[in-house]
């Protein structure tokens, strides 16, 4: 049984095109909408890519930036310069000892 990557975002107009760009990068994200907050959710992984951020903004757009607006998120966090990620596929490496 897979997981569900997950990200929660203030419901907010800076949100919004952050919630845009997820929506067409990710086919099958599922979106709740609750009072002042929205929660994606899709199996396996959810990736936010900066160039689809910028094309909704209309101005350059830093991944960082997405700290400003995310409340919570499931999954292993990678992110660069060009994306943010959540997913399940590479869980960290687990110390036994």
């Amino acid at each position: 049984m897979s997981q569900l990557a997950s990200l929660t975002f203030y419901h907010n107009d800076d949100a919004r095109p952050v919630i845009e760009a997820i929506l067409a990068d990710n086919p099958g994200v599922q979106v709740l909408n609750m009072p002042g907050v929205v929660k994606l959710d899709r199996e396996g992984d959810i990736v936010i890519k900066r160039t689809t951020v910028e094309e909704r903004l209309g101005r350059p757009w830093d991944p960082q930036e997405i700290h400003l607006i995310l409340i919570s998120m499931a999954g292993n966090l990678d992110e660069d310069d060009d994306a943010f990620s959540v997913s399940w596929k590479h869980p960290p490496p687990f110390n036994r000892g």
